[in-house]
Parts: structure tokens; C-alpha cells; sequence
């Protein structure tokens, strides 16, 4: 994000994500600390049959059959997110100049699931009953450009992909285009659906999956006994829009994009430099866009996955960028990992945060690690007036982003 005096505000949220259907269903149940892990059907078989699925999930009352049925999940999830959050806005598709907005959309999976269904046709029933929906309704730029057309905005669409921290990346790009006057307004967030059965498979022989057959604690973010995540599917998004666009209209302000930050490992494909010198890097650079001192962050909401190795480096990164004064927490104890979407799912749950001075539990988290010298919030939500919050993602390839959230102190 470029340094100049632009204020980025938010003015809208939207989710779809494993623990409901909208923003407010989902803020109540990570407020209570419960689990959406569960069994699947689509996983039965397998050594791990358990996510975090979005359960009465209907795209085709959402979007309507003919819609929904030529597209993916990840693109049937985000449509419906990022309508909650244009409806939020205030925004009226209809009516706003739509050269100046913009959509920027992470997701690393594309449409696998849809990929995966037309291949069995393609394998039991031949190649002319393979649907013409498959490569538009499955490649993964088409979540841009669906929004785009569901939204009428003819500015500019990106698809940003760096695996887990795809979500921060878009909503980077997002302040990035607003700062250059690129936009007015900007559609930010991040789309998944990875719960099939080659995926879950994959992800567990690279050994990142809880084989806890407590289902409702497996995923355990900061525990000492965590074993792996759990996966899981959802959505994210934001309206961004710079302030005085924002204020000249009169809608409220839920809180500002201070800060953001990014850099890459360059260590490994799938494991965390050790030292932390990528998350690091990461944080340092939002501190110095958002003119802040660690000192300054009173709330984190880190990636915390619940694996052995991240939750341990980040929680060095943490203690030495941040200091142990921050009150920290991790969302997928509650929700699981919905990898490319976790930073927007996890940034909309922290705008939520900071707007209402609350913070919910790190879900399951029962013995802290010793290795982690932290204020990790634990066993009740824990009321706090939040100046800064700083939201951390890490993904794989090394990926790293870090993006800082400041209260509307002027109430706006």
C-alpha cells in the first residue's frame, strides 16, 4: 500500500462461511466458541472425513438455478457474500458509475469441484456430455468477472492468487488501486470451496490435517496437544471506498484499512521459515504504512492454524513485532481453515471486533503451548476497546500478508 494522506474506509461486510449464511449469524457463533467441524458425505472413505462445511447452503435460491448451476462453489459462495456486503455499503449496483469501481477476488483451488464432476462424465458417459459451462463456470479469474457482471462494474478485475493469504493480498490491491485514483470504490475478499475428496486427501499426506477423532476439537489453534487443521469452505468480502467518497454520501464508516503488508519466505513450498523473517517483514511493513509502532496493536487476529510449526513461528513473530500486550486469538478453531478465504473471512470477523470492542475465544484451546509467550483469548469472549488490530495470514509458497484495521474513533 502507497504512503499519502487517502483514508481507506470500509463500508461493507459479507459472509458465507461455515459458521452462517450472513455476517450477523456468523459473529454469534464464533462469539460462543462453537465448532462447525462435522462429518462429511462427499469424504466418506477417506482416512479424514471430517470439515467445516457450510451447512443449508442454497445457490440456487440465492443466485437462481440456471446461475448457479453454471458455476462453481467458490464462485456461488462469493456472489452471495459480496452482495451482503454491496447491500451493507449502501451502494446501489444500479446506479453508481461503474468505470469507477473495482473487484479484486483471491482464491488458490479454482473450480475444482466442478472440474472434478465433469470428469467422471467425460469418463463414464463420453465427451459430448461434458457441459460447455465447464472451463467459464470452473477457471478461476471467473469469480472476478462474475461479480463484475452481477454488480454492473466496468473498472478494473483481478483474480490474486498466494495460497492462504490471498484474502489480505486482494484487499491490499483493493487500497493500492483507491490510493492511485484508480477507483472510487472497490470490491475486496476471497473465495474457496476445497472440500472434495482429492483435496482433502492431498492435504492430508502433506500431513497438514487434525486426525483427532474429537471432531469438535480438532481444529485447536495454540493448544499444546494440536495436530493439523481442519478444512473448510466460505467466503469473504468488503466494500472499500476512500473516505471522503464515503462521508460525502453519509454512510457509516465500520472501521479503516490503516495498513498493509507483504513479502515471501523464499524457504519452503510448504513449512514457515522458522525464523519468522517473512511474517516478520510483513507486519513491519503495515506498522510503517499505517505510521504505527507495535506497541500501538492491541488486538491480533492471527493465521493460527492449529499445526504444530505455524502456530509456534507466528507466535515469535507476534511476541517480537507486536510485544505480549496484544490480546490474540484464531478463528479456526470455529470455522476451520477455509485457506485462500481466510484472510477475508478472518478480516471481516476482525472489522467486527474492532467496531464492537469484543473479541471472540480461540475455540477448543484448553493448554496453551508453552512456546507461546502470548495474551491468546481463550474460553469467553473478551471485551476490549480496540484502537488497531492487525490480522496476519501465511501461506503456502512462503506467502505473507498482514493488514491493520483502525477503529472509527470519530464515529463516522
Amino acid at each position: 500500500m502507497q504512503e499519502n494522506n487517502t483514508r481507506i474506509a470500509i463500508t461493507g461486510t459479507g459472509l458465507v462461511c461455515p459458521a452462517g449464511l450472513n455476517v450477523p449469524t456468523s459473529w454469534d457463533f464464533v462469539l460462543g466458541g462453537k465448532s462447525a467441524a462435522a462429518k462429511c458425505k462427499q469424504l466418506e472413505g477417506l482416512e479424514i472425513d471430517y470439515a467445516c462445511s457450510i451447512n443449508d447452503f442454497n445457490p440456487d435460491k440465492s443466485l437462481g438455478r440456471s446461475l448457479a448451476r453454471r458455476i462453481d462453489r467458490f464462485i456461488q459462495l462469493a456472489l452471495v457474500a459480496c452482495r451482503e456486503a454491496v447491500a451493507e455499503s449502501g451502494l446501489d449496483p444500479d446506479k453508481w458509475n461503474g468505470g469507477r469501481v473495482g473487484v479484486v477476488v483471491g482464491n488458490s483451488l479454482a473450480g475444482i469441484e466442478l472440474f472434478l464432476a465433469e470428469q467422471k462424465i467425460l469418463e463414464s458417459e463420453g465427451a459430448r456430455m461434458v457441459s460447455p459451462s465447464t472451463i467459464p463456470g470452473a477457471m478461476m479469474n471467473m469469480v472476478a468477472g462474475q461479480i463484475a457482471i452481477d454488480c454492473h462494474v466496468t473498472g478494473p478485475s483481478l483474480l490474486v492468487s498466494t495460497a492462504c493469504a490471498s484474502g489480505i493480498t486482494a484487499i491490499d490491491t483493493a487500497c493500492q488501486w483507491l490510493k492511485e485514483g484508480l477507483c472510487d470504490v472497490v470490491i475486496a475478499g476471497a473465495s474457496e470451496a476445497p472440500i472434495v475428496p482429492l483435496v482433502v486427501a492431498g492435504m492430508n499426506r502433506l500431513g497438514a490435517l487434525s486426525k483427532n477423532p474429537d471432531i469438535k476439537h480438532a481444529s485447536r489453534p495454540f493448544d499444546q496437544n494440536r495436530d493439523g487443521f481442519v478444512i473448510a469452505e466460505g467466503a469473504g468480502f468488503v466494500v472499500l471506498e476512500i473516505e471522503e467518497h464515503a462521508v460525502a454520501r453519509g454512510q457509516e464508516i465500520l472501521a479503516f484499512v490503516s495498513g498493509a503488508g507483504a513479502s515471501t519466505d523464499a524457504y519452503h513450498v510448504t513449512a514457515p521459515d522458522p525464523q519468522g523473517r517473512g511474517g516478520a517483514a510483513a507486519i513491519q511493513q503495515a506498522l510503517h504504512n499505517a505510521g504505527l509502532k507495535g506497541k500501538d496493536i492491541n488486538y491480533v487476529n492471527a493465521h493460527g492454524t492449529s499445526t504444530r510449526l505455524n502456530d509456534v513461528t507466528e507466535g515469535r513473530v507476534i511476541e517480537k513485532e507486536i510485544g505480549r500486550h496484544a490480546a490474540v486469538t484464531s478463528l479456526k478453531g470455529s470455522i476451520g481453515h477455509t485457506l485462500a478465504a481466510s484472510g477475508a473471512v478472518e478480516t471481516v470477523l476482525t472489522i467486527l471486533s474492532v467496531k464492537h470492542g469484543i473479541i471472540p475465544p480461540t475455540a477448543n484451546l484448553i493448554s496453551l503451548d508453552t512456546e507461546i509467550n502470548l495474551d491468546v483469548v481463550y474460553g469467553k469472549p473478551r471485551e476490549l476497546k480496540i484502537f488497531h488490530a492487525l490480522k496476519l495470514s501465511m501461506g503456502f509458497g512462503g506467502h505473507n500478508g498482514a493488514i491493520i484495521i483502525s477503529a472509527n474513533t470519530r464515529g463516522d
